[in-house]
């Protein structure tokens, strides 16, 4: 493809999408997006041809797969392919999909460099694809055009340094926890049962999640769209009943729209408070479960609170 003049902006060095979907609406929100933010578009095809363009060309920054039903095993090569790229440094992917195909894609893109999003709005769409080539984006000629990607860059970087002290707070929260268990009862295992010695179960933990969706009947559900406390939770309900938990389930049962979710569930599966299983008896299917030393800080905490009577504060 030649080089493209659009609104004074030169593409020749513009970041390259490909565009993947399995119906018109999907490649029409893909160019909308790669427009939106001022890429080129090298490649928009079906999904069942995607592959083998995909492997022919060289110069692509990001990858957009939007799709909208189960294409199995064809569907599956292709969101493998595009996991093996990332982890090699190739590209990143964005891939937008609706709620019941979660599970399958998750079970082959485990890379930090793929975004997975569901039911995204047009602009929340265009700004994670403007994420994935923030790298390229300086290479924009545009003033204009600069001035906006630098805000967006600006945006990415500013969501990073949220992530980052977030994280940061997760790890001294676990390290605090761990540390004022160990004075009462030490011990790495996980048994269940808090070390004040009254068993933690899984109804109480149940009980605290319907007060807080009691809380959506009264106050604008806005007000509690960070959804980390609800998923570990119920991933601790989980743990304690011996239940597997898929991307899909923690999705639902954060009622926060699919997208947030699922954004929490990387960032908190990178900061290894959630760990990831594939199931053993369906290779398109992943779980979450909390990690040994988040599950242990979960269980000091509800001793905790116990003890200081302010169990329902939450």
């Amino acid at each position: 493809m030649g080089d493209t003049e659009k609104g004074g902006a030169q593409y020749d060095d513009a970041p390259a999408v490909a565009i993947v979907a399995d119906s018109d609406a999907g490649l029409e929100r893909g160019r909308r997006a790669a427009e939106a933010i001022g890429a080129r578009t090298v490649y928009s095809g079906p999904l069942g041809e995607a592959l083998d363009e995909l492997k022919k060309r060289a110069a692509i920054d990001a990858v957009l797969l939007d799709v909208e039903r189960d294409s199995g095993d064809t569907l599956d090569r292709l969101t493998a392919y595009l996991n093996e790229a990332a982890a090699a440094g190739r590209y990143r992917s964005v891939i937008s999909a609706p709620i019941e195909l979660i599970d399958a894609i998750e079970a082959q893109c485990s890379h930090r460099d793929i975004t997975l999003v569901s039911a995204p709005q047009s602009v929340e769409l265009a700004a994670e694809l403007g994420i994935a080539l923030s790298k390229a984006i300086p290479r924009f000629h545009d003033r204009s055009v600069e001035r906006d990607e630098a805000r967006l860059l600006r945006l990415s970087e500013e969501a990073g340094r949220i992530a980052r002290a977030l994280a940061e707070l997760s790890r001294s929260d676990v390290r605090i926890a761990k540390r004022s268990s160990k004075l009462d009862a030490p011990s790495t295992d996980y048994r269940g049962e808090p070390p004040d010695g009254t068993a933690l179960d899984a109804d109480t933990i149940r009980s605290m999640i319907r007060l807080r969706r009691l809380r959506d009947r009264f106050f604008d559900g806005t007000l509690f769209a960070d959804p980390a406390w609800d998923m570990l939770l119920d991933l601790m309900a989980a743990r304690i009943e011996g239940r597997q938990v898929s991307v899909s389930s923690l999705c639902i049962a954060a009622a926060v729209p699919p997208t947030t979710a699922l954004r929490w569930i990387k960032a908190m599966t990178e900061q290894a408070l959630f760990v990831r299983n594939a199931d053993p008896r369906d290779g398109r299917r992943v779980f979450i479960a909390l990690d040994d030393d988040a599950a242990h800080a979960m269980e000091t905490w509800f001793a905790a609170a116990r003890a200081s009577e302010d169990f329902l504060a939450v």
